[in-house]
């Protein structure tokens, strides 16, 4: 019986760990939440009844850049993956290292591509370095771009396969103080959406899964703005107030809408198992009047307005940070009228110096810790 193959970029934790464990755990391939639980890795795994990809076998090919951080993956699915799983190095930014990949598939073919490494920046413009930004669109632009030109050409042979992309509400409305990170989220956007107008010739797929906060006690490769050293130092004393505005508004939306890892993975899961996946998939609707904004106001001044009051008025009244939409109808995966409902985000949760917060915020894990003045030690 022949096998499914699944690739996975970006398991050395996170969603791309989480994932892997899914797949690579179930050997019946019915995805019934059957995997190790890793309660201090990922955070509280529930088990569902997902779609079933089939009858036929599968093997999961875990990839990560630094082979070193395999153990936690080997331990979460330990006893479970004895033909299911390979656990290959690969860094999406290297040629080489890609071309080395493609070769370690003794399969010869990739069925299912999942496009999930990545890195995030959060900062003022002014404090994110070139060498931090060019990283950002190295591993997110340039990497995303280059894992797919290595496994296309067999998926188009055989006119068959799937192209599955971890991606973000970044990659649809602009984001303060994640600029170069949204820059980047938003080029693949525009790349996945030109590819799928082709490849629908082949027989073939690719869905952006949109995440939005997620609950994960990952880290990530670390990027950071230089938001301590000389740069900070140098910032108008408005722009970090808004930042610090900012920063306490990224902890209001992990208290109130952060979703767990496994709520996320069922989204990655059923784009997986459809036989015609959407170009986009949701895993929240919290952020859609925002994006249907961008439909309803092309001009961009409504989002640009609305995008403000919800980050940048704490203060305020609670009312006066209700976002409206006008009726035009509810985009695909929202239905009942929710997006024409008035949604009101909860006020910011202030935190004092010296607090450890951790999460995903838009799709991208961070880790940071709050210093003297209250700004982030370390973003990723």
């Amino acid at each position: 019986m022949e096998k499914t193959v699944v690739l996975i970029t970006g398991c050395s934790s996170g969603i791309g760990l989480g994932l892997a464990v899914r797949l690579a755990s179930d050997a019946s391939r019915r995805f019934k939440g059957t995997a190790r639980a890793c309660a201090a890795e990922s955070g509280s795994w529930q088990r569902r009844s997902p779609p079933n990809l089939g009858t036929d076998s599968l093997l999961v090919y875990a990839t990560m850049r630094n082979l070193a951080k395999k153990e936690r993956l080997l331990e979460c699915v330990r006893g479970c993956h004895a033909s299911t799983l390979e656990i290959l190095q690969l860094d999406v930014t290297d040629p080489l290292s890609l071309a080395a990949a493609v070769q370690q598939v003794q399969e010869q073919r990739v069925d299912v591509l999942v496009c999930n490494a990545g890195v995030g920046l959060m900062g003022p413009l002014e404090t994110c370095s070139y060498q931090a930004m060019k990283n950002i669109f190295d591993v997110n632009v340039f990497g995303t771009i280059s894992t797919i030109q290595a496994f296309l050409p067999g998926m188009k042979r055989r006119k068959a396969g799937k192209i599955i992309i971890s991606s973000s509400v970044g990659a649809l409305q602009g984001i303060p103080f994640n600029a170069v990170y949204c820059a980047s989220k938003f080029a693949v956007e525009g790349l996945c959406e030109s590819l799928a107008v082709i490849l629908q010739q082949f027989n073939m797929h690719i869905t952006l899964i949109e995440c939005g906060p997620v609950n994960t006690s990952f880290l990530a490769n670390l990027q950071h703005s230089d938001t301590e050293g000389s740069a900070l130092q140098g910032l108008d004393p408005q722009t970090r107030t808004l930042y610090s505005q900012y920063l306490q508004h990224c902890q209001s939306l992990f208290r109130d809408v952060a979703q767990d890892t496994e709520e996320v993975l069922q989204v990655f899961l059923e784009a997986i198992c459809a036989p015609c996946p959407p170009l986009r998939s949701f895993t929240t609707q919290v952020f859609m009047p925002l994006t249907r904004l961008k439909l309803t106001s092309p001009d961009g001044s409504e989002y640009i307005r609305a995008m403000h009051k919800f980050v940048f008025s704490a203060g305020e009244a609670q009312g006066d940070r209700t976002l409206s939409v006008p009726p035009m109808g509810d985009p695909p995966g929202c239905s009942g009228g929710w997006c024409n409902r008035h949604w009101t985000p909860s006020p910011s949760m202030a935190q004092g110096p010296g607090v450890e917060r951790g999460g995903e915020v838009q799709g991208v894990v961070f880790h940071f810790s709050l210093g003297p003045e209250g700004w982030p030690q370390v973003w990723d």
